[in-house]
């Protein structure tokens, strides 16, 4: 059974279809990549899953539960967890305090040293340890996308939506990246749900890609068939993205 079944969703904007019957499945362990022009509807689908929107119609299921049915604030105890396309950290809060967010989001307030105990496993997991006591502002745009999923690795989820976790990295920290989202998946056993643009990253990392274009499903497959199918490549890959 998928664990994130999205079955025929709209999402409308009054007279903007920013969704229009959407489905899409994920199984367990692995790693999807979300793709398509600007406006597509990407962060959108993202939002419904989590439950910032409501659609108008369809369902979306997390391990058989309808989660149209779970209130918002609870979707992170469920186990799903994300990261958002323009950083939400607070700036003025330490990367410790920002990562303790996600944990608290979690866990009972009683379980004050359980929490602690495990953020600092999250930042030295990630790296982070060398700035836990920093505050967020004036951090390298780089270490705070790591402070961002590390906030979401906190919860402990069971499946991780990354929106454009690559956004404003260079080439390094691309490939950095890449690995580090592997590893993840590995050795957490998450299932991921990656929205990205940069295609060297998706291709690489996706073991399924499914394509939106105008809040529509244009397809869906592995990378070498999504990078070889005719309207993928009309609608948003061209033939640069072809050849990546």
């Amino acid at each position: 059974m998928a664990l994130l079944a999205v079955e025929n969703v709209t999402r409308r904007f009054g007279g903007i279809v920013a969704l229009a019957d959407v489905s899409l499945a994920l199984e367990p362990g692995e790693i999807g990549g979300l793709i398509g022009p600007n406006g597509a509807g990407k962060t959108t689908l993202f939002n419904v899953i989590t439950r910032l929107y409501k659609p108008d119609s369809g369902r979306v299921a997390f391990d058989g539960r309808n989660l149209l049915r779970v209130q918002a604030h609870r979707i992170v105890r469920l186990g799903v967890a994300r990261t958002f396309q323009n950083v939400a950290l607070f700036p003025t809060m330490t990367v410790v305090e920002n990562v303790l967010v996600g944990a608290h989001s979690r866990w009972r307030p009683f379980a004050n040293r359980r929490i602690e105990s495990q953020v600092r496993e999250t930042l030295e997991y990630l790296s982070l340890v060398d700035v836990a006591d920093r505050v967020a502002a004036g951090l390298p745009f780089g270490t705070l996308k790591r402070v961002e999923i590390a906030r979401a690795l906190a919860a402990r989820p069971r499946l991780l939506l990354l929106d454009e976790p690559a956004g404003g990295l260079n080439h390094e920290e691309v490939s950095d990246l890449g690995a580090l989202i592997r590893q993840i998946r590995d050795e957490h056993e998450l299932t991921i749900l990656l929205v990205e643009h940069h295609m060297n990253l998706v291709m690489s990392v996706c073991d399924r890609v499914h394509v939106l274009n105008f809040g529509s499903k244009i397809a869906e497959g592995t990378p070498d068939e999504v990078r070889a199918d005719p309207e993928v490549i009309e609608a948003y890959l061209g033939t640069e993205g072809r050849a990546a």
